[in-house]
């Protein structure tokens, strides 16, 4: 005898229209879904990526102590804005997750590097009830897109994840969809960017369904906080080495 959820995922495997997320009597398309975006310094960024979210998907903009009007610049185009304090990729994720009220949540950088409009793609397998986390895999879209030394750790750190148990794992993704109630069950502690790797490392642990779906990626608008300098990317490597070592 299959259990109510069970059955609620066949359904939504058997029809596409049907999701274990959605209220009685309603579509997918009916399901809102909230959109965190971590933001430090992006004003120039958040219009176009504000333009793009899909119908339905609602930015939360977490500003983390920009400079530069970035929340005011979100909160003029109709975002939800969370101000944090607290300095870090991983304290504005937890944040945007906490403010977030969606049965399924989203996390993209805020920097124009990667397109709203392809959410949808990471977003349907968990409302059909078949992965618990999507990232996206992120495919450069032409020079200085995904730059030779980002793209080399990202590579080590997914194939350290494979040894892991993690399979089928290329990318330790920016972008990516998940039950939000799952997410926070999680109890992701770092708050530095460290925290993408912790997640994917507690949700394997957990026995999440994890998947991948292509998404294009582009040169960002702006000077990357990891790739762009050497004490992001430096800052990057030491939260990462500490999640890999705990």
């Amino acid at each position: 005898m299959l259990s109510v959820r069970a059955e609620e995922c066949l359904r939504g495997l058997r029809n596409p229209a049907v999701s274990p997320f959605a209220p009685p009597g309603h579509t997918v398309e009916e399901v809102p879904v909230d959109v965190v975006l971590p933001c430090l310094n992006e004003a120039a960024a958040l219009p176009w990526i504000l333009t793009r979210m899909p119908s339905g998907y609602r930015p939360i903009v977490v500003d983390n102590g920009s400079n530069d009007g970035s929340g005011a610049v979100a909160r003029e185009r109709g975002a939800k804005v969370v101000d944090v304090s607290t300095p870090g990729y991983g304290a504005a994720c937890h944040a945007g997750i906490l403010a977030a009220s969606s049965a399924i949540v989203c996390v993209m950088d805020a920097d124009a590097t990667l397109d709203p409009a392809d959410l949808p793609r990471l977003v349907d397998p968990v409302l059909a009830g078949r992965a618990d986390l999507v990232l996206g895999r992120r495919r450069a879209t032409g020079p200085g897109a995904f730059p030779l030394h980002a793209r080399a750790g990202n590579a080590a750190l997914a194939l350290m994840l494979r040894r892991r148990g993690v399979r089928a794992l290329h990318d330790v993704s920016p972008m990516r969809a998940a039950n939000r109630a799952q997410l926070l069950g999680l109890h992701i502690k770092d708050r530095g960017f460290g925290y993408p790797l912790e997640l994917i490392i507690r949700a394997a642990a957990a026995g999440l369904r994890i998947a991948e779906r292509d998404v294009p990626y582009r040169p960002r608008v702006g000077r990357s906080k990891v790739t762009g300098t050497w004490s992001g990317t430096m800052r990057t490597v030491r939260d990462m080495r500490r999640v890999l070592n705990a």
